[in-house]
């Protein structure tokens, strides 16, 4: 990959990248050592992408890898509010706090949720990324929707 090519991927996915790790580990700190770990995985690599869909499931890949990583370190047993998360600005008020209820959810649902209608990956890529069964993402999902539907009612 030349310098060119890489900048131009970083610039179209980094924040996209950052924004996978900010769902996943809740803390801006790791999230932005999370990206900055995958970019340079991406400097680093031989591999020849097929095309802008493989190179941007292939960054998403490593990035819940790396973050995963970074989630079993023993300094991890803290973690921040999620007030304290930066999240993006909508300006919809209705879809501002379904997002701040998808963020509320554990991450088994959260990440998938968040992969299938924030990032627009299909299930299959989604279970790609996550290493799970197209099966068990589509239930994932079902349940995350159902959970997410029990908490706003209640609101």
């Amino acid at each position: 990959m030349t310098e060119q090519e890489f900048n131009r991927a970083a610039e179209r996915h980094l924040d996209m990248v950052y924004r996978i790790a900010l769902n996943w580990l809740k803390r801006p700190a790791d999230a932005e050592d999370a990206a900055q770990n995958v970019m340079l995985r991406l400097w680093r690599t031989d591999a020849a992408f097929a095309g802008e869909d493989h190179l941007r499931h292939w960054l998403a890949r490593v990035a819940v890898n790396e973050c995963k990583r970074i989630a079993c370190r023993p300094w991890r047993s803290r973690t921040v509010p999620l007030e304290s998360c930066a999240e993006p600005a909508f300006e919809d008020r209705a879809r501002r706090e379904l997002y701040q209820a998808v963020m509320e959810l554990p991450a088994k649902y959260r990440v998938p949720l968040y992969l299938y209608y924030y990032e627009g990956y299909s299930v299959d890529e989604t279970g790609e990324i996550l290493g799970l069964k197209p099966s068990t993402v589509q239930t994932r999902l079902a349940r995350g929707r159902e959970k997410l539907k029990a908490m706003l009612t209640e609101e």
